[in-house]
């Protein structure tokens, strides 16, 4: 397939034929020997005293092959061009080490950064990562006239369109996500598409209930906009803008928590305004994406069979598999790893806690005897990454 430019502007969102050109290459750097003998072998390995037992669904899902494979096509496609990426492609640190060692610059896309794409020229290539961009990146882009690779996910678009939709409408998009996020970011500014659009990110259940207890009651105002001061839109007035709320969601959050919001946002709508016309003043869509959903539930269920530990490997910055950490944690004890180096002996491990921000080291981790290892990855881990931390685990323990 040739490549699809919109005709509206200098963005290119499909590939530009080249996948045959570049299959080997993806696979040298992300296929793993180890992983697909287990897939065959209904998910389990046993070696030594260890079983692996590998989650249905894991690691790398559509939207990250999509992204992938758009990068690389690219960077076959224009070998002498200067490409840059707008944020981490996704939330990986081998894969997008890998892209700069394909010569693919990162561009600080921060707020605080007073010389974003100062050096950008019509003549280069600006990549959006998976997550998409803000609307201002792609404004300011367009006006430097560049070619622009758009690998924004399919399922955040959707998610777009919906805020887009609610924003139209006059209603405020309440999004279940992380303010700080990328995607959470790119979602929250298709508000500003319409002169009045509003929207308020939040966090939990506890920031939920909070704004659920405030559309019921009422409450202190300055207080309001002090908890949400970087959660919301400009000029947001509480007292205003949640007399009609549309539920979104960032599509890696954990699915049962978005659900459970969304009702919380219709009991509070109901109980201030009444039963009468709810699609007048609440509307809700469920974004969570499907790959997000089956991995998910793909953890659900290994958690219940018969495990001594879990291992989640994935950046630690990564939404989702974050996510698959908070569900194993409740039924094993259970590991974040970013990588194999994390596995530094059959006795230590380097981790990161569930809520913690740096990683910490633990002793004795690995039981004495026969040993069930369950292992997921989040979205964004290649198979690679996977077999490796196999691999390692094995070695630490003299088997082979």
């Amino acid at each position: 397939m040739s490549a699809t430019i919109d005709p509206r502007s200098n963005v290119v969102r499909k590939g530009f034929g080249l996948k045959s050109e570049i299959r080997e290459v993806l696979s040298l750097d992300y296929h793993s020997d180890i992983v697909e003998r287990i897939k065959s072998q209904g998910h389990t390995l046993s070696v030594g005293r260890f079983t692996f037992r590998l989650a249905e669904e894991f690691g790398f899902c559509y939207g990250v092959d999509f992204a992938l494979n758009l990068a690389y096509e690219t960077r076959r496609k224009f070998p002498d061009k200067r490409i840059f990426l707008t944020n981490e492609i996704i939330h990986n640190p081998r894969v997008n080490t890998r892209l700069s060692e394909m010569g693919i610059e990162f561009i600080d896309c921060s707020a605080t950064n007073p010389t974003l794409f100062e050096e950008v020229t019509a003549s280069d290539i600006v990549m959006i990562p998976a997550f998409g961009a803000e609307v201002d990146v792609y404004r300011r882009l367009q006006e430097k006239g560049c070619m622009v690779v758009d690998t924004t996910c399919g399922s955040v678009i959707a998610v777009w369109k919906r805020v887009e939709r609610y924003a139209s409408d006059g209603f405020t998009a309440i999004i279940h996500g992380k303010h700080a996020h990328e995607e959470t970011r790119a979602t929250s500014s298709q508000t500003e598409k319409y002169e009045n659009g509003k929207y308020l990110i939040v966090l939990d259940r506890e920031e939920a209930e909070y704004v659920c207890r405030y559309i019921v009651e009422g409450g202190d105002r300055d207080e309001f906009l002090k908890k949400f001061s970087d959660a919301c839109s400009p000029a947001f007035d509480p007292d205003c803008d949640l007399q009609r709320v549309g539920l979104a969601n960032q599509t890696t959050m954990l699915s049962s928590e978005s659900l459970e919001i969304a009702e919380m946002f219709r009991e509070a709508i109901e109980k201030k305004h009444g039963h009468e016309s709810p699609e007048a003043r609440f509307r809700h869509f469920d974004t969570i994406c499907t790959a997000t959903q089956d991995r998910q539930d793909a953890v659900n269920k290994l958690v219940r069979q018969d495990l001594d530990l879990m291992i989640v490997i994935g950046g630690y910055n990564s939404s989702n598999t974050t996510h698959l950490l908070e569900i194993s944690v409740q039924h094993k004890p259970a590991y974040h790893i970013s990588d194999a180096g994390c596995i530094l002996s059959a006795t230590t491990i380097r981790h990161k806690l569930m809520g913690q921000k740096e990683e910490t080291v633990t002793e004795n981790w690995l039981p004495t005897g026969e040993v069930r290892i369950g292992i997921t990855a989040g979205a964004s881990t290649p198979d690679r990454l996977i077999g490796e931390v196999i691999d390692r685990i094995v070695q630490c323990c003299g088997a082979s």
